[in-house]
């Protein structure tokens, strides 16, 4: 499993020497940023699972933010991020609101609410309060599918990486034996 992340990940020290990146070389010195193990990488795919579902183009940032905060593998948490993409969105959001439905117990014949007129004082509030009318399952969908995602992400992660390790195992140990 190494072997597969070294070869398709940027180094540390390409990312180092980025010059936009100066400002904040300090924080991405960390060590366990860059480590490949099993927790640093399960880290860094239940991180990315849980942040793809961040809209917009905050998903990377709140990713990177989030790994050099928790000091899992950076690459991993960002290159997770990308299984958001605009085929996989609009499912994922659906079930998202599916799941906002089940939990909430609000019915699905509620009729949509307009878009509000925004004004340019109190733009915000009503944004936010057409927001809560529509999309209240959504908000609640969202948190839980994210959370649920990154949970699996890591265990399978961490399961498929023990599997690795023994099969390798079991492999040298039938070498051993053959040459004896």
């Amino acid at each position: 499993m190494r072997k597969f992340f070294r070869e398709r990940l940027p180094g540390r020290d390409g990312v180092l020497q980025n010059r936009w990146l100066q400002p904040i070389r300090h924080w991405l010195q960390h060590p366990n940023l860059w480590h490949l193990n099993r927790h640093s990488v399960a880290g860094g795919v239940a991180l990315g699972l849980f942040c793809g579902l961040i809209p917009g183009p905050f998903q990377m940032l709140a990713a990177a933010l989030l790994a050099m905060w928790l000091r899992v593998n950076l690459p991993v948490a960002l290159a997770t991020t990308l299984y958001t993409n605009p085929f996989t969105i609009v499912p994922l959001y659906l079930l998202a609101h599916r799941i906002g439905l089940l939990i909430s117990g609000t019915s699905t014949e509620r009729p949509p609410a307009e878009f509000p007129e925004l004004h340019w004082q109190d733009g915000l509030e009503m944004l936010w309060q057409w927001l809560l009318t529509l999309g209240e399952p959504l908000l609640i969908g969202l948190p839980i599918l994210a959370i649920g995602l990154s949970v699996t992400g890591y265990f399978v992660v961490r399961f498929a990486w023990r599997l690795a390790v023994q099969w390798k195992w079991h492999q040298r140990a039938k070498r051993n034996a053959e040459r004896l």
